[in-house]
């Protein structure tokens, strides 16, 4: 028994801490885009880039500034090197005897005779040389450097347009996928409703039938209608379920959070703030801000090939120690270190590339075009999309309206019968058509109105509102 209880315990201490870890998000369409955009993979990514962009930047930044470095060094020659001297001896000696007098046997001047110069080896140096010092490096121009810290802005600019583009592709997943969950959970109500009004007749008809007032026909007819009811409503339920799953996932939360969908869902909530859906320009689309930061940067760009016929300036400093000696002794500082310094001004100077530069700059060109280009053509597809989701929102808005009168109509039709059914004045027949009217007429409404919120949707996103 202890052993048993020991389990069970365990098991509740478990599935407490389970509970405990699931979350609970209570959350409006435009609280849930939000902590999408929290959330979501692919904007955490675009994030980073503009931190990673921003970190570059100071990077480009740093290169402009005095840059110092150190070294240490020792070397052994186990063979000194050799060096090859002129023969400066034999002349002096030659010299001293002519200008002594002396002469040969045959009376003649004693001189060098002609022939190739001559040399004789020579090694300078010790086996042990160690140095250290430091070295200050001051860039003064260097056109591609300096061009990227002016584009700096425009890089991180960049990013940010990418990050806005993602942010509309989230957002209009998570409202879709949002109010898609509404209607089924408002479409599954309706059917709830029916079920209850079918069951409820079913009952009646079988009270009828005992007492010899109905035939077993209509109730078998209910019980088929009934049937069908149920089975749509179970289709409707993994719908719903499958919704959760996907917002979840669309939003980067747990499977195993729960999450509850607070707005409203109305033909209002549909034609809300429609006057704001005016005014539009192209600056509004962020896909078209992102092409002009682009543009921009490929204008720096071609700037930057330009300037690459500009010379690169630097200065320089270096000050250094060496120590010579013919045993080890970096570290011996009673021996003498022989100081150095030189500065010094670099200048490197483009003469001739065979026309690389002169094809680069064609090509900075042809980019800065082609972008151009891509943006007319995405100013023509925004007008298209506009023009097309205006027209097919009005149609959603007027069929979204029409099926809202039929289901009023439905719904008076059903009540009428419904009383006609009750005074004895109606069939079962005709009250289980009208019931099947109704539920044609909740359906038409239901899918008028989730074809009204995606284009709502989609014409907001086109005006770039969203």
């Amino acid at each position: 028994m202890n052993k048993w209880s020991l389990g069970i315990l365990l098991l509740l201490l478990i599935s407490s801490n389970e509970v405990l870890a699931q979350k609970v998000y209570s959350l409006s369409a435009k609280q849930a885009a939000d902590l999408a955009l929290q959330n979501v993979t692919e904007i955490k990514n675009l994030q980073i880039d503009r931190e990673m962009q921003i970190s570059k930047n100071r990077e480009y930044i740093a290169q402009a500034f005095p840059q110092i470095s150190g070294s240490i060094s020792t070397q052994h020659f186990f063979s000194i090197p050799v060096t090859l001297l002129p023969d400066f001896i034999s002349p002096s000696v030659y010299q001293v005897l002519v200008d002594n007098g002396v002469r040969n046997g045959a009376g003649a001047p004693i001189v060098k005779p002609g022939g190739p110069p001559e040399f004789f080896p020579a090694q300078f140096g010790v086996p042990w040389q160690s140095s250290a010092g430091f070295t200050f490096q001051q860039l003064l121009f260097q056109p591609d450097l300096f061009i990227a810290i002016a584009a700096r802005k425009k890089a991180v600019d960049f990013t940010e347009a990418n990050l806005r583009v993602m942010e509309d592709s989230v957002k209009s997943n998570i409202y879709r996928s949002y109010y898609s969950v509404k209607i089924a959970e408002k479409r599954k109500q309706y059917l709830d409703e029916s079920i209850v009004r079918l069951q409820k007749l079913k009952s009646d008809q079988e009270k009828l039938f005992k007492n010899g007032f109905a035939e077993r026909l209509d109730i078998d007819k209910t019980q088929v209608s009934l049937n069908n009811l149920k089975s749509t409503t179970n289709q409707i339920e993994k719908l719903i379920e499958i919704g959760y799953a996907s917002l979840k996932f669309a939003m980067a939360i747990e499977q195993k959070d729960s999450l509850i969908l607070t707005d409203s869902l109305s033909e209002d909530q549909v034609k809300k703030d429609l006057l704001e859906l005016t005014n539009f320009q192209y600056t509004d689309r962020n896909e078209i801000q992102l092409l002009g930061v682009v543009k921009e940067l490929q204008g720096l760009d071609l700037k930057r090939q330009k300037l690459s016929y500009m010379p690169t300036i630097a200065t320089y400093w270096n000050y250094s120690r060496n120590a010579l000696g013919q045993e080890f002794n970096l570290f011996n500082f009673e021996n003498k270190w022989f100081k150095a310094s030189v500065w010094g001004v670099n200048m490197s100077i483009p003469i001739f590339d065979a026309g690389q530069k002169g094809e680069r700059i064609r090509q900075a060109k042809m980019s800065l075009q082609k972008t151009k280009n891509t943006e007319e053509n995405l100013k023509r597809a925004i007008d298209l999309q506009i023009n097309a989701s205006s027209i097919i929102f009005k149609n959603a808005l007027s069929t979204l309206d029409m099926q809202d009168q039929n289901l009023e109509l439905a719904q008076r039709v059903y009540n009428s019968t419904m009383k006609k059914y009750e005074q004895g004045l109606g069939s079962s027949f005709e009250l289980l058509q009208t019931e099947t009217d109704l539920e044609n007429a909740e359906a038409n409404f239901f899918q008028a109105l989730y074809d009204a919120i995606n284009a709502k949707i989609a014409y907001t996103k086109a005006l770039g509102k969203l």
